[in-house]
């Protein structure tokens, strides 16, 4: 009897099962990041075995926080032809990817996603989201985004106080408002020069304009190797003050792209406000 029993039920389970095993055999998305920051997203949401390769800036710790990790995948060169011979389900690329690329791969059949370019720290929860679901990590995504977001809220509890900081990079580039930058800088406690000054974006200020201001900090690239005649305005000698008294904060791969690394960023720049401070006004 058991056996006549067993014998009926088992079309229907080798069914069932079939079913089971298809469903739990359907493969994750094999994706190439041809972007910088979406390279980040994809180190941190992606299984190993769903990178194919990522861009050639991924391991580059001057540009990447998470350079360490991307060694282990291969790089690309954001080539059309080479990414298609990948032969990935997914192209994840920025806003400001070449279009010209990103128009030859979906001409070519394969799926490739934008990600927007942050502006702003609580836009940066979202994004993590929206890299799952293309993904398909959700859940991964989801904690690393409440995390984020929850940090974030303490920031909107921090005392902003008087000090001002001025991005001055090479050639007197800075940022004002709309940027992620200047996001960092107010969540920190600053007031952003630029901003005050009725920046939008990015802009330039005049090695005059920044004398006259007097900011507390100055937001500066580090030098590299070799000279550059366009860095000389952030090292000229009437800011010389600001390196001799610590007042210099060189920004990192941290201020670079939305992801929670950016959070780091404001940490750093909140330790130099308190250490502004600890010194008082006769300083």
């Amino acid at each position: 009897m058991r056996r006549t029993i067993s014998r009926c039920l088992a079309p229907g389970a080798a069914g069932l099962l079939a079913l089971v095993a298809s469903a739990a055999a359907d493969p994750l998305p094999r994706v190439v990041s041809i972007n910088l920051c979406t390279d980040q997203m994809v180190l941190m949401l992606a299984d190993p075995q769903q990178i194919l390769s990522l861009s050639r800036l991924s391991d580059d710790p001057r540009s990447s926080p998470m350079a360490q990790e991307a060694a282990a995948y291969p790089q690309n060169n954001g080539g059309a032809e080479e990414v298609f011979a990948q032969d990935p389900e997914l192209v994840l690329a920025g806003n400001w990817s070449d279009p010209t690329v990103v128009a030859m791969l979906r001409g070519l059949g394969l799926r490739v996603e934008q990600l927007p370019v942050a502006t702003a720290l609580d836009q940066i929860p979202d994004q993590i989201r929206a890299a799952g679901a293309l993904l398909q990590q959700e859940a991964r995504a989801e904690r690393l985004a409440d995390d984020m977001a929850a940090r974030i809220a303490v920031f909107g509890d921090r005392p902003r106080g008087d000090h001002v900081a001025a991005f001055f990079y090479p050639n007197g580039y800075s940022l004002g408002a709309d940027t992620l930058s200047h996001d960092i800088v107010t969540a920190a406690g600053f007031r952003n020069l630029a901003e005050t000054l009725g920046m939008t974006g990015g802009g330039r200020l005049s090695l005059e304009q920044v004398v006259a201001e007097a900011p507390d900090v100055l937001i500066a690239s580090p030098r590299y190797e070799g000279h550059s005649r366009s860095e000389d305005m952030a090292f000229h000698p009437a800011l010389a003050r600001y390196g001799a008294e610590g007042r210099v904060v060189f920004s990192s791969a941290d201020w670079i792209c939305g992801t929670p690394f950016a959070l780091r960023a404001v940490d750093a720049l909140a330790a130099a406000e308190a250490a502004l401070d600890r010194r008082g006004p006769s300083e």
